[in-house]
């Protein structure tokens, strides 16, 4: 009896496997699998190094070097958050991916009354550039990249750590900064907005032509699939709501006179990890070679290393659980294996804890030990693309590439990222797809082990971070020291450029560096494009 004879007659007895993305999984694939879905080695598949880049953007992959490690980092106070980069630093960490409070990322103070109870809570407190002082304090950063985990107010943190740098001594061209920088998605997934969309696409495009001028190593916008996904999407709509909100980023750019080719090579994307592994690495392989694909077509980029995908592969919370959380020490390390497998150029894995707290020293630890067991003992590094010619990873690319375009084409019927996440129908996909999901988790149509099922035993007991009002306290004080020691004549005329920027419509980054050099606070930088814009009203989900 042959293959198709087999499942033929099995069809009935073997349980239906439909991936999130809708992709129906056959229980064996064969060469007729690859000529069904049009398989092509120089078009689909390619050697690494070279397009359509779907098994790596490098010709030897990981046996050239490692990829980049980056735990999210940060809490409490400057002076804590420092501690806590150092430690990682001389544990082995290559790169810091830096967490802020939720004040800061809404541009307040930490003395304003919105700002209460929540200083220093779930990231960094940051209110001027004394705060970075603290921070990045014997950081060498000329050596060490860093990712800045903020949207709204990237503008201003990506001027206030050149502000800083500087004034350790190092020049701007030495610098290497990510700020994430994605306000679309936070409209769509996470909710940290301020301005309005237009204006606040605008600003997106303003740190992308600075950038291009004045900082030649930092990477001005960081596309963030990876909380849409967060918030309920699938993977496919993942990466195609990611690419449509990069082309939105490029489209603000290239109406200002550029070629895309100038300044995409340094777009980066922070993307997902958890679920099923294969979905997750045809996910990524697929989208490897629709970005230098689409790029291509749709701009007429044709320089290479402009055309490579390029980013944080990283372990999703959403993957994790509070019921017996020890399970998800296994779930970060199949995880980062994931990322392993889908070519990641820089990881992150969420700690065990963290469906608790803020990962504490010893989970960020074994985060970070994870990653290195499967570089330096498990073979990972071996060999570029292992799954490479497999009759089911090649058809299932395929099949994800597809869907991905499919879902594409959904938003561009509501006229176009920018249109949907303004009337709110993006938001609306989103919500239902979550909807969906929680539905079928409940019903025990998908398997969570330790939730739905194999839920048997006692839960283990979770050291959690305790957040000190202590640090609020500290935070506040310093913040008005800075504005009493500060030459308070030179920030209102920073501030007063910083206006005239905005309302001008002129690149408002110059304008910030000097308002941020003059200890200028957050919230008041903030408060002027609030002032300017006004505030993004958030459409009502249908």
């Amino acid at each position: 009896m042959g293959v198709a004879d087999y499942t033929k007659n099995a069809k009935d007895a073997i349980e239906k496997v439909v991936l999130q993305s809708g992709i129906e999984i056959k229980p064996v694939y064969t060469p007729a699998d690859l000529e069904r879905v049009g398989f092509s080695y120089e078009q689909d598949l390619g050697d690494p190094g070279q397009f359509p880049f779907t098994r790596s953007i490098h010709p030897l992959g990981y046996r050239s070097r490692n990829w980049t490690t980056r735990q999210y980092t940060g809490f409490g106070t400057p002076e804590q958050t420092n501690e806590r980069f150092k430690l990682m630093i001389t544990h082995g960490q290559t790169g810091l991916n830096v967490a802020f409070d939720l004040p800061t990322q809404m541009g307040y103070d930490s003395d304003d009354p919105m700002a209460e109870g929540e200083v220093g809570r779930v990231g960094m407190a940051v209110d001027s550039l004394r705060d970075f002082e603290i921070a990045f304090k014997d950081i060498p950063l000329d050596r060490i990249g860093s990712g800045l985990t903020i949207n709204a107010v990237a503008s201003i943190m990506l001027a206030m750590y050149q502000a800083v740098a500087e004034k350790f001594g190092y020049q701007k061209t030495q610098i290497s900064a990510t700020p994430q920088n994605d306000i679309l998605k936070e409209m769509i997934g996470r909710g940290a907005w301020i301005y309005p969309v237009e204006p606040a696409v605008r600003l997106i495009g303003d740190t992308i032509e600075y950038s291009m001028k004045e900082l030649p190593r930092c990477n001005p916008v960081s596309v963030c699939g990876y909380h849409i996904r967060e918030s309920g999407c699938t993977p496919a709509q993942e990466i195609s709501y990611a690419f449509l909100i990069a082309f939105a980023y490029i489209d603000n750019v290239v109406a200002r006179g550029y070629k895309a080719e100038e300044f995409v090579g340094r777009f980066s994307f922070n993307l997902n990890i958890y679920g099923n592994l294969w979905e997750t690495v045809a996910k990524f392989r697929a989208a490897r070679k629709l970005w230098a694909k689409l790029l291509r077509e749709r701009y007429g980029v044709n320089d290479e290393k402009a055309l490579f995908l390029r980013g944080i592969f990283g372990g999703g919370g959403s993957g994790m659980t509070k019921q017996q959380p020890e399970n998800n020490i296994m779930r970060g390390a199949y995880y980062a294996m994931a990322a392993a497998l889908s070519g990641a150029q820089t990881t992150a894995l969420c700690s065990f804890d963290e469906a608790y707290t803020i990962p504490t020293e010893r989970a960020a630890l074994l985060s970070l030990r994870t990653f290195q067991i499967l570089m330096e003992e498990i073979g990972l590094r071996d060999t570029v693309d292992p799954l490479a010619g497999s009759y089911f990873m090649e058809t299932l690319t395929k099949e994800m590439e597809a869907k991905i375009l499919e879902e594409m084409a959904e938003v561009e019927k509501m006229g176009g990222m920018v249109r949907g996440v303004s009337s709110g129908e993006v938001q609306a996909e989103v919500s239902k797809q979550a909807y969906e999901w929680e539905k079928k988790l409940q019903k025990g149509l998908v398997t969570k082990v330790g939730v739905n099922k194999y839920t048997e035993g006692v839960d283990m007991e979770v050291e959690l971070h305790q957040y000190n009002e202590q640090w609020a306290k500290e935070q506040v004080e310093r913040l008005s020291e800075v504005r009493r020691t500060r030459d308070n004549k030179a920030v209102k005329e920073a501030l007063k450029a910083v206006e005239k920027a905005a309302r001008e419509k002129t690149n408002v980054m110059p304008a910030l560096v000097e308002a941020c050099r003059s200890y200028a606070t957050v919230g008041e930088m903030a408060n002027v494009f609030r002032e300017v814009f006004g505030e993004h009203v958030e459409p009502g989900i249908f």
